[in-house]
């Protein structure tokens, strides 16, 4: 089957979206799959999102867009995003009566309030009907709405989205993300509390660095607040991105990891930890509250520092790993994509 995935987010952006891809696509091709991925970087005209250089968006992308699709005449359409190639690739679809699905992969209304509303905080509410509003009309057309967990699902449908909705959940590569030694951090106060993510003011991250903490605080990651942040708190580590067995160094090298983000609709960065041994300090928000199910797995509170007190308590690495390899796969998250897309097929 020839499969089109289409995203805004894509190489070289570093985020949960482009590595649920990246190692999706691949599961998919081992399956004798033809897989295409039309992002920014297939278009000459770009701009940066505002407030966040780092991700590149296309400019009026639609007449290219038809070409690359027609000339590559996939049997199922999948749409990633909601920015401007992923409505482009919507206004494709429904003006040619093509079937197609979608996913969503973050906190719209969430992640535009808090941007929009950051001068003006009384708005918040309002814009955030507002982000509410443009995801159902995005959306309501698809022929399967993939969302990670029953608790994103539910929200959704108290918004009253009536999409059919089917659970796309992630994976790891457990041949990095593994039990193992720390080989980090040694001349650092112990115990070691850790950050992976961008640094932007929708991960509430701000909240992890004032928090009373007795060891280090250890922040792996970049993002537009990133020079804001080292200014503000010289004695916390930034490292800046790291990927594949140095990112898994960091998690082994640390003894908690901490998630502050209320936003996240999953948070792959959970399982990464998780699969490295780490105990989860978070809120008891969509995403953590699906990932940290028991008591072995990390504890969940309003106030960060008393989570994150109380998991430091629970639970072995074994047990953790042994939890992520039994439930977080690609293959199972490929045989879920696949159950969506054979919609658009019918």
């Amino acid at each position: 089957m020839k499969i089109l995935i289409i995203s805004d987010a894509w190489h070289p952006q570093v985020n949960g979206v482009v590595r649920t891809y990246e190692y999706l696509n691949k599961e998919l091709a081992n399956r004798g799959h033809d897989i295409k991925v039309i992002s920014p970087s297939d278009f000459k005209g770009v701009m940066p999102m505002p407030g966040y250089k780092e991700i590149q968006l296309a400019v009026a992308p639609y007449k290219k867009l038809c070409r690359l699709i027609k000339g590559y005449n996939p049997d199922a359409i999948h749409i990633a995003t909601e920015g401007p190639i992923g409505t482009a690739s919507r206004k494709y679809c429904l003006k040619n009566n093509i079937k197609f699905t979608t996913s969503y992969h973050s906190q719209f209304p969430d992640y535009f309030a808090k941007r929009a509303s950051r001068r003006t905080p009384f708005l918040y509410n309002f814009f955030r009907h507002v982000g509410v509003q443009i995801i159902k009309n995005f959306h309501a057309p698809s022929s399967s709405m993939l969302v990670t967990t029953k608790s994103m699902s539910d929200e959704l449908k108290g918004w009253g989205i009536k999409t059919p909705i089917n659970k796309f959940t992630r994976g790891l590569d457990h041949q990095i993300f593994h039990l193992g030694p720390k080989n980090l951090f040694r001349d650092l106060k112990q115990p070691i509390a850790l950050y992976v993510g961008r640094l932007a003011v929708e991960k509430n991250i701000e909240e992890f660095l004032d928090m009373p903490w007795h060891g280090s605080k250890v922040v792996v990651g970049h993002g537009p607040d990133e020079n804001k942040l080292r200014k503000k708190y010289p004695n916390v580590v930034f490292t800046g991105k790291k990927t594949g067995k140095e990112l898994a160094d960091h998690y082994r090298s640390s003894d908690i990891f901490i998630f502050p983000s209320k936003t996240d609709t999953f948070g792959l960065v959970l399982i990464e930890a998780l699969a490295c041994g780490l105990p989860v300090a978070a809120h008891d928000v969509i995403g953590p509250r699906d990932v940290i199910i028991n008591d072995t797995l990390g504890y969940l509170h309003e106030d960060l520092s008393i989570a994150a007190m109380k998991a430091l308590k629970t639970g072995s690495a074994k047990q953790r790993n042994q939890y992520v390899r039994e439930n977080y796969t690609w293959e199972k998250a490929c045989d879920q994509f696949l159950e969506a897309t054979k919609k658009v097929l019918n």
